[in-house]
């Protein structure tokens, strides 16, 4: 018991600073988007690299084909959640991104031939009308940005359902750093060919937070699986709303619509839905195992 509340503490503080991570990516406004890309991964490279030679994992990893993918997969959700949380509400923004979950069971019941079960399947349709009432489809000037917004939620999607197939093959140290090394690289072309725009002071530091709230909030989550299991775990993701609304709020005046908040009410009762699936999934094979002994 004493290790579940741990891990609960530990994903809670991690959605904290993920939220923490989105409101200083919306502060740092119109500064190119690959600046800010290259910051968010290049303090996880060291803080990754560590993690890799403390747990003697391998840096050239083995499933080679699979961490590109995985890192390409990543780095495009990076890209579309930062441009969507640059342009459309912090709480929308953060909104939409958490429809990856649903996506991730779609995408590892066509490619790791997963069976979508009757709860998910409502949790999937009930998630669906939530994003519908966060993009609001129609004329308004919004719509690209938000539907870029649910776009950030399919890549992290499919980079989930490769981490699942990932770490059968390799560590998690290995996979990280995959991630932010090549998110990193990718954006060096960018900024040395007319994407750098020199920050001054102020943004300077909050290039640096950037990097640091997201490298924290991983480390948390990280430690957070190590106390419990993520089934349990998933519920406490959707914080991460709460704590982007508040900070929408407090920071840049943005007061979430009713349309917004029914939505961001039905993604997370759909997140509900899909943990009580999962709960019930790993509850019989427990009684499985048990039965066997």
């Amino acid at each position: 018991m004493e290790a579940r509340k741990k891990g609960i503490t530990y994903i809670l503080l991690s959605s904290l600073f993920f939220a923490l991570m989105a409101a200083t990516v919306k502060f740092l406004g119109d500064l190119p988007n690959v600046e800010k890309i290259f910051f968010r991964n290049l303090v996880g490279v060291f803080i990754a690299l560590t993690l890799v030679k403390k747990s003697g994992s391998s840096l050239a990893g083995n499933n080679k084909k699979l961490l590109v993918l995985r890192s390409i997969f990543g780095l495009s959700g990076i890209a579309a959640y930062f441009y969507a949380l640059s342009t459309i509400k912090l709480s929308d923004a953060v909104i939409l991104n958490k429809m990856s979950p649903f996506f991730v069971v779609v995408f590892a019941a066509i490619f790791l031939q997963e069976k979508i079960k009757r709860k998910q399947l409502m949790a999937l349709i009930t998630a669906l009308l939530g994003a519908i009432l966060v993009i609001r489809p129609g004329f308004e000037s919004n719509l690209a940005p938000a539907l870029i917004g649910l776009l950030s939620s399919i890549f992290a999607g499919m980079a989930y359902t490769t981490v699942r197939e990932l770490r059968k093959t390799d560590a998690a140290a290995t996979i990280v750093f995959y991630f932010c090394a090549f998110s990193t690289l990718a954006m060096l072309p960018f900024m040395i060919f007319g994407k750098f725009v020199l920050p001054d002071l102020r943004q300077s530091i909050a290039l640096l937070a950037l990097g640091l709230f997201a490298a924290i909030a991983q480390l948390f989550m990280t430690n957070a699986y190590r106390y419990a299991e993520a089934g349990e775990l998933s519920i406490y993701t959707y914080a991460n709303i709460v704590f982007s609304s508040l900070f929408g709020i407090l920071f840049f005046q943005e007061i979430p619509d009713s349309l917004s908040l029914i939505g961001a009410i039905l993604i997370i009762t759909a997140g509900y839905l899909n943990y009580r699936s999962k709960n019930k999934e790993a509850q019989a094979e427990l009684e499985r195992e048990q039965a066997i002994e």
